[in-house]
């Protein structure tokens, strides 16, 4: 490859996929010579590629991280892949706050110095592209990096948690994982003061810090933080006991394959036990089956049910 400037491209190309090479399989692949590789891989060194050499038998070169973030080399299909996704991140607000405006300042450089023909290409796809709405609330990306910086050098964090219903506690948490589901931002992590693991939706915790102190990593109970975190939102989380002031039969025909346990009290009563992780799914569930109940257990449904009836009750003029 008589080229220099060409030659240089296909070095760099073949040096960020990540691997090492050797310096005669590496001259071999670009069709030079050992001694004009040395040569492009100190021009790349000046350009402030950092490519580490190792020489001897077992040695190699290789592309490695320095201080500064050099230009990349993307091939078509790489280009493609960033643009869309920057355009997705810039258009969408649904996951992470994008505070400072990256994701579009990024998209404007790449845009810049695509191809005409790759530019056609991402345009296309996104405008034939639309993003649904999001119902997740966006999470700072400081957050997202300090949170994640913890978790991966064992450092304990601190913040307030506000709870689904509006309390506000100070949290001192050894963090495990992030994790994005279902459109929202967690942590995971054990709880120093509950002793136990608990999860945190990111966009309810404030003032977040570091701590200095480090802990060892606990075992997780769960083949991955994912599948933690799935399991704890899926739990049914409130046991309820109903009494339902009608005939166990007609009751059961009712409430079809509703997950519970019915069984008779005497001929015109029956109890019905569950476990359910939302008390409005409750109330819907028996105020539709046309019969009259009363609230056994917990105090906080029977207090649900009086602002529900109080709600209606303004509904109707």
């Amino acid at each position: 490859m008589a080229d220099p400037s060409r030659r240089m491209l296909a070095l760099l190309s073949t040096l960020q996929d990540g691997r090492s090479w050797s310096g005669a399989d590496l001259a071999s692949r670009l069709g030079t010579s050992p001694r004009t590789l040395r040569r492009d891989v100190d021009r790349l060194r000046e350009l402030g590629y950092p490519v580490q050499a190792r020489p001897g038998p077992g040695g190699h070169y290789q592309l490695v991280a320095g201080t500064a973030m050099p230009p990349l080399l993307l091939d078509d299909d790489e280009a493609v892949a960033i643009a869309v996704g920057l355009r997705l991140a810039a258009g969408s607000r649904a996951q992470i706050d994008d505070e400072a405006g990256a994701a579009s300042r990024a998209l404007r450089k790449l845009e810049q110095v695509l191809p005409a023909r790759l530019r056609r290409k991402v345009t296309a796809l996104h405008r034939a592209t639309e993003t649904a709405p999001a119902a997740g609330v966006a999470v700072s990306t400081r957050l997202l990096s300090l949170v994640g910086t913890a978790a991966e050098q064992h450092e304990r964090l601190v913040f307030d948690y506000r709870s689904r219903d509006g309390e506000q506690t100070g949290r001192r948490v050894e963090p495990y994982r992030q994790v994005l589901a279902g459109r929202r931002w967690y942590l995971l992590g054990w709880d120093l003061d509950r002793g136990d693991w608990r999860t945190f939706r990111l966009d309810r915790v404030t003032g977040a810090r570091t701590t200095g102190e480090r802990f060892a990593p606990r075992e997780l109970p769960a083949e991955s933080a994912a599948a933690y975190l799935d399991a704890a939102l899926t739990a049914p989380r409130h046991r309820a006991v109903l009494t339902f002031l009608a005939p166990y039969q007609l009751v059961l025909d009712r409430l079809g394959h509703q997950d519970g346990t019915l069984e008779p009290i005497d001929d015109g009563r029956c109890r019905y036990t569950t476990w359910v992780d939302s008390f409005e799914w409750l109330a819907v569930t028996t105020a539709i089956l046309g019969v009259e109940f009363r609230v056994e257990e917990p105090a906080g449904f029977a207090e649900y049910c009086t602002q529900l009836r109080d709600r209606l009750a303004r509904a109707v003029p």
